[in-house]
């Protein structure tokens, strides 16, 4: 009988193993979060420039930064052994399409016009992934048009550039995911002095 409970409890830990397993490759397989995120990264380097050198996050250093890479490679190499075929179906992340670059030449170009505003903290970077007018106050009446205008473009822009990535990646659906990782990284890349909003709504000046 206790061979047979051993045995029992033994099959429910490898089924339960399988399914986590089975449950990580899915998240690999059906959105590149990691690829998607360099990706949007490379995007948003490239809409508002290279942040000055005091801006950028220092790597990490010493021990702890070793240990976890480390960490990360042991674990990396057990689920190639475990599930070798997972990460070779994983899609590449394309952002490189006519379209594509067109919303990105245009959103690069507007972007010195929408500075001042930043700056100003009239406009800010919202957890949507688009901007919003935060202080209207800070416009002055002259500029209220135009301000306007601009926000309405870039938001345009915005959003078809997410669901262009969505479709040249073959998966529409994926746009919600998009979104996300270039909101993260909107707010990431910021200057000193922009405003950001946070998950729950409410504003900050980094």
């Amino acid at each position: 009988m206790t061979n047979k409970r051993i045995v029992k409890t033994s099959g429910w830990l490898l089924l339960g193993t399988a399914w986590l397993l089975s449950a990580c490759v899915t998240i690999n397989i059906y959105f590149p979060a990691a690829a998607a995120e360099e990706a949007a990264g490379r995007i948003v380097e490239d809409v508002l420039g290279k942040r000055p050198a005091e801006e950028r996050p220092a790597p990490p250093q010493g021990d702890k930064g070793t240990q976890i890479h480390r960490t990360g490679g042991w674990l990396a190499a057990l689920v190639d052994f475990v599930i070798p075929t997972a990460h070779a179906a994983s899609p590449d992340f394309n952002i490189d399409t006519p379209a594509i670059r067109q919303i990105r030449a245009r959103m690069k170009g507007r972007h010195e016009q929408l500075k001042p505003f930043y700056s100003s903290g009239a406009a800010g970077f919202a957890n949507d992934g688009l901007i919003a007018a935060r202080d209207a106050g800070a416009v002055g009446v002259r500029d209220r048009t135009r301000f306007n205008k601009l926000l309405a473009e870039e938001n345009k822009d915005r959003n078809a550039l997410y669901r262009e990535i969505a479709k040249a990646n073959g998966h529409p659906e994926w746009e919600p995911e998009v979104r996300g990782v270039f909101a993260r990284q909107w707010v990431e890349q910021a200057r000193s002095g922009w405003w950001v909003q946070n998950a729950s709504g409410g504003w900050r000046k980094k």
